[in-house]
């Protein structure tokens, strides 16, 4: 078994059972890409065993700190079956679920969603990539499904010094599906949609948000950065009299647009505009348009922290130009899904965006990711999904 050996001081994040290791922190000793290696504080003692990767900034990621572990196959299956039964008790309103989401689930690396009767994999460490065959088989034994398809395609796995793989690892069959969500139908496609092909994690926000609509009764909703419209579906079934749906992408919106005819929502309630929002957002300014009710979902803006003062700039102008379009009274639902942003940086950077567009407001509520997109207590890292429900005063 090969070691690794830390610089003194370096230990302390391990024996608080954080998952990362840093290049920095390594005095000397290594192993292969994904490679099992033991890890030493400096004078020798156990910390942890971890997945070696050469290639990246988080040299190591630790499997377990059990001094007697094996990491083989049967660890595998242990935690993958672990995971997937947490979700059981999550009482998710959806066939469409997270089941494991990487470090938060003891799995550094490895994200898998289901879709009905079918599962899809990212690979995104060198760790899970060595393991790859054995964590697939150990997905379709805990869930008793046929079907895995790989979506190991993202810019984090240059990182770790792999190549994109997209594919099926275990049967075959239709890319395009359909899920259910709090009563609604939406479709998706596992080859090509974004993540794993759906975000997953706003699904407790899509209820809330249909909620708000409900009970106060919005007449005028503008969606932006709508993919491929959650939130317009969520909007419609609160009983929202119109929905404006923004996005850069066009096979997006069209998506978005059957979303709406699938659930049986009358197409002139709705509608769909393939252009750049911070420019759509000043142009209803000068219009004068006002909406009762606004979703600010945009991609990630900064990764890491080292992005965030970049991103805050980016955030606070589109929620300055939000807050200038919402009623007295109208309510912003606003996002981040940036690593580099924290919760309490995103609170400043909207405070900061009310203050310059001259108005206040309540924070009604603070929102997360879904439950089945965890985090956990000894890794904080895994709330990367932030938002606020403002009401304009």
């Amino acid at each position: 078994m090969k070691t690794i050996r830390l610089r003194p001081g370096k230990e302390r994040s391990l024996q608080r059972r954080h998952p990362w290791i840093f290049d920095s922190a390594i005095a000397k000793g290594g192993g292969d890409p994904g490679e099992t290696v033991r890890v030493e504080s400096h004078d020798g003692n156990f910390l942890a065993w971890a997945a070696f990767s050469p290639a990246s900034r988080i040299r190591a990621r630790c499997w377990s700190f059990e001094p007697a572990q094996r990491i083989d196959a049967s660890f595998f299956e242990a935690a993958v079956a672990a995971a997937v039964r947490a979700r059981e008790r999550f009482a998710i309103d959806s066939d469409g679920v997270r089941l494991v989401h990487g470090e938060s689930d003891g799995l550094p690396g490895l994200i898998v969603d289901r879709y009905g009767d079918t599962l899809v994999a990212q690979f995104l460490s060198a760790g899970a990539e060595r393991w790859k065959p054995v964590l697939a088989d150990a997905l379709l034994k805990a869930t008793g499904l046929a079907r895995l398809h790989e979506r190991s395609d993202t810019s984090s796995r240059a990182l770790e010094g792999l190549e994109p793989q997209v594919g099926w690892l275990r049967g075959d069959g239709p890319t395009a599906l359909e899920i259910r969500e709090h009563g609604w139908r939406l479709t998706l496609d596992v080859a090509t949609g974004h993540k794993t092909g759906f975000y997953l994690d706003q699904r407790d926000s899509r209820r809330i948000f249909s909620e708000h609509a409900a009970r106060l009764g919005f007449q005028r909703v503008l969606n932006c950065y709508c993919y491929t419209g959650g939130f317009t579906v969520a909007a419609l079934a609160g009983g929202a009299a119109h929905v404006t749906s923004i996005d850069s992408s066009g096979p997006a919106l069209e998506r978005a647009r059957a979303h709406v005819a699938l659930n049986g929502f009358e197409a002139g309630r709705a509608e769909f505009l393939d252009a750049d929002v911070n420019a759509s957002l000043r142009r209803f300014i000068d219009e004068g348009r006002r909406f009762d009710a606004i979703v600010l979902d945009p991609p990630k803006l900064a990764p890491t922290a080292a992005h965030a003062e970049r991103a805050a700039r980016a955030y606070k102008d589109i929620n300055r130009l939000a807050f200038k379009l919402l009623e007295p009274g109208g309510m912003l639902f606003t996002y981040s899904c940036s690593g580099g942003i924290s919760a309490d940086l995103f609170h400043k950077i909207v405070a900061s965006a009310a203050i310059d567009a001259g108005v206040d407001g309540y924070v009604t509520a603070r929102l997360a990711g879904a439950p089945d997109h965890p985090m956990t207590l000894v890794f904080p890292e895994g709330e990367y999904l932030k938002g606020l429900a403002v009401m304009r005063r």
